[in-house]
């Protein structure tokens, strides 16, 4: 029987295959890879494959070590909040309002050797059974105090955003390598194949400085890339299916273009490359279900929502990211960061000018919410296997930057970021600054040590996880060895 051709000379079935990129073969040899379908046939065929290269690069993945956590919610203070505004209380600083001191800073204004004191603006109360002084700015926080190990003498390697954040989230100063979120994902993997492993969530001001630099997957294969979802509306743009057609249709002419295309996806010699492929594909189409499913707060009670300030101004938005990262990480999400702040000036914690006005906005945005997070997590059982990390790129210094008004210039010689939760200790404080706050004096902590903590609590060894790139072993932490802070792990 003759085959009926269009004008072009091709068969329907050849037109259907060329017409849609072989996406439909890709979405349908992911996950017969999955099965070892394509081992086989290769076998059969006489064929060396690596089964390695041909399994799905999302699958979950056996941790190096035993792990305490099994995700991560990153809530990133985007600009730099005041150390000694919030949780390092300094007395000595009180009474000293306007005095000018000798102090090495360096920030963006460069290198000073002198300054105007700015005593904190908040008082400091003492909570929790460790007797913890938290400033007023958090009262809900304060709380939590004894899931909480604060870390008071954390360092930076650059006082400017860009670098700063760049080497928060990369533990590079340039950009170009893989986020921290994309080597957990590339490490361990992805127990919910419906979902992506790792999720960023922007402030509604817009998204930091040098934007998805900041979790992107560098040198390794997108498919270990952040995915921004939205809390409103749906979770990812462009996720709906094309007007007109329903879930059954799609997957029947993906099924249809996959018949026609799997053997040839299967003797590709670039398998490990086409898997990563065939994984975003699949993917991308379960997700038209349980993204939508996953950041609908309609399933919450009206308790729940209240307690994290869904529907209230101000908390409305960090309130409802926070609840959604809850959901993500009960769907086996491994990495979930949500930015407090974005685009410039007060719109983040950047608090060059008015730093009263600044700090007050934004902790009230997100003092009740990320308490609820933690009080939530804790009831629900979640909170022993799943770290919450708080901070932002570098602190604020003890002097003005200018001579009038309130605002700090940044500081990375020493600031506070806090860790609960996923085999943490609670209720304790390690490293210190000296008596005004502007650079760390006790056990200084880096930008890596705090990536290494994180890894290591995921089950994953700092030294060892490596992706090879351009010659070289490429490690998150770098080519020196880097230990956990072992004073804080449970």
């Amino acid at each position: 029987m003759t085959k009926k051709r269009d004008f072009c000379g091709r068969t329907r079935r050849e037109f259907l295959w060329e017409s849609g990129c072989g996406f439909g073969a890709a979405a349908l040899s992911g996950m017969l890879a999955t099965e070892g379908f394509f081992g086989r046939q290769a076998a059969v065929q006489g064929a060396e494959a690596d089964s390695a290269a041909l399994a799905n690069p999302l699958a979950a993945k056996p941790s190096m070590r035993p792990a305490k956590a099994k995700s991560v919610i990153f809530l990133f203070m985007y600009g730099g909040p005041s150390h000694i505004d919030t949780f390092d209380y300094k007395p000595d600083l009180i009474g000293m309002d306007n005095k000018m001191v000798t102090v090495k800073t360096f920030g963006r204004g460069g290198h000073k050797d002198k300054g105007r004191i700015i005593e904190p603006r908040w008082k400091f109360q003492q909570y929790g059974q460790c007797g913890k002084r938290i400033s007023d700015l958090f009262p809900h926080l304060a709380q939590c105090v004894d899931d909480i190990a604060f870390l008071h003498s954390m360092t930076a390697d650059s006082p400017i955003h860009g670098s700063a954040m760049l080497m928060m989230n990369s533990g590079k100063l340039i950009s170009g390598s893989p986020a921290i979120g994309s080597w957990i994902n590339y490490g361990l993997g992805s127990p919910n194949e419906n979902l992506p492993g790792f999720v960023v969530m922007l402030d509604p001001s817009g998204g930091p400085i040098s934007g998805a630099k900041n979790w992107s997957s560098g040198y390794m294969p997108a498919t270990y890339q952040g995915s921004v979802f939205r809390h409103e509306g749906p979770p990812l743009l462009d996720l709906s299916r094309p007007e007109g057609t329903t879930r059954d249709m799609q997957r029947e002419t993906l099924d249809t273009l996959a018949s026609f295309n799997s053997r040839h996806l299967a003797t590709r010699a670039d398998n490990s490359d086409l898997a990563a492929r065939i994984a975003s594909y699949e993917l991308a189409y379960q997700m038209q279900i349980s993204a939508p499913e996953a950041v609908d707060l309609k399933q919450e009670t009206a308790q729940t929502l209240a307690e994290y300030g869904v529907g209230h101004q101000g908390t409305h938005h960090f309130g409802s990211q926070c609840l959604i990262a809850r959901r993500l990480v009960e769907r086996g999400v491994r990495f979930i960061q949500l930015y407090s702040g974005g685009a410039h000036n007060d719109s983040n914690w950047d608090a060059h000018g008015d730093l009263e006005k600044n700090h007050n906005r934004h902790a009230g945005n997100t003092d009740r919410p990320i308490a609820a997070l933690l009080k939530d997590l804790k009831s629900r059982g979640m909170l022993e296997e799943t770290l919450v990390v708080w901070g932002g790129e570098f602190g604020r210094q003890p002097t003005a930057e200018y001579a009038k008004g309130t605002g700090r210039d940044h500081n990375s010689y020493g600031f506070t970021m806090w860790m609960a939760g996923g085999g943490i200790k609670g209720g304790m404080s390690l490293g210190r600054t000296d008596e005004l706050g502007s650079r760390a004096v006790q056990r200084p902590l880096s930008v890596k040590e705090l990536h290494a903590t994180i890894l290591y609590q995921m089950g994953l060894d700092p030294n060892h996880l490596s992706y090879f790139y351009g010659g070289l072993d490429q490690k998150l932490v770098g080519v020196e060895e880097i230990q956990p802070i072992h004073e804080i792990i449970a």
